[in-house]
């Protein structure tokens, strides 16, 4: 898989660098990603790896969240940096028009006309930005073109 070879190529030179911090996250990834494909009881494809990090990422938007509320800079700088170097792998994100134009499109291929099509309309349209879009933003353009 492209984004393990990567990952350990990462690894390796931040190791050469004696950049700790990014070493920590990098590692963290690994070992994140080897628990699923172990779960799983294979290897996993770039769709899987991709969840994978974007779990982390909702993990990181969580705490840093939380650090913020506590008033806690320390941490919440640490949850940036970690974050950052999260981003480096996830794939680029989906432009608000780019989004907004595939769920328009799911809709109508859906034949979707009012908020009961819901479901349907998720359904269909996550598997098609993989990662490239929070689900919540996605909900949200469904509602409202779903309701208008």
């Amino acid at each position: 898989m492209e984004l393990m070879d990567r990952l350990s190529s990462d690894m390796k030179s931040a190791m050469k660098n004696k950049e700790k911090q990014r070493l920590n996250v990098i590692r963290g990834l690994r070992a994140s990603m080897q628990n699923e494909a172990i779960k799983l009881n294979k290897e996993l494809d770039e769709s899987e790896a991709t969840a994978v990090l974007n779990r982390e990422m909702k993990q990181r938007k969580d705490s840093l969240h939380e650090f913020e509320n506590a008033g806690r800079e320390d941490l919440a700088e640490q949850t940036r940096f970690e974050m950052d170097v999260i981003s480096e792998y996830l794939p680029a994100p989906l432009s608000n028009e780019e989004l907004e134009s595939i769920v328009k499109e799911t809709i109508q291929e859906e034949n979707a006309s009012s908020m009961k099509d819901m479901g349907t309309v998720m359904s269909a349209v996550m598997p098609k930005i993989s990662g490239k879009a929070d689900g919540s933003q996605v909900n949200q353009l469904v509602k409202k073109h779903l309701s208008s």
